[in-house]
């Protein structure tokens, strides 16, 4: 992807998997929380979290989530009949995107791959 504002720091890690454990409104708000910390990065506000409860196809039920950042976001997307998820960690401070997989890992207890992304 072409850089369109080179004097703009900005570093994007998409992460995505399936998970194992149940997420719940309040799991998702701390890993949300969780790995903002981990990362190093704050949160300046609670984070959004919304489910439409049953205004969609079934299967595309789950979460949608945002945790504004001082250094941007973290918006995160969960399938819950499917059990996968889809994070994204938007930021203009620099931060690890290996620690931001493994905290991924063990905090949504993903058991198989993960596939990630710098974008």
């Amino acid at each position: 992807m072409r850089n369109l504002a080179p004097e703009i720091f900005r570093q994007r890690q998409l992460i995505e998997g399936y998970y194992s454990g149940e997420v719940t409104h309040e799991s998702l708000e701390a890993y949300l929380r969780g790995i903002a910390a981990h990362l190093g990065l704050r949160a300046y506000a609670k984070a959004a979290i919304f489910s439409p409860g049953g205004e969609g196809k079934p299967g595309n039920q789950g979460f949608d989530a945002f945790l504004p950042l001082v250094d941007s976001g973290i918006s995160a997307y969960v399938w819950t009949s499917r059990k996968f998820f889809s994070v994204l960690v938007y930021s203009c401070k620099r931060f690890d995107g290996e620690a931001a997989v493994a905290f991924t890992r063990a905090a949504l207890r993903v058991e198989g791959e993960i596939a990630s992304a710098a974008i």
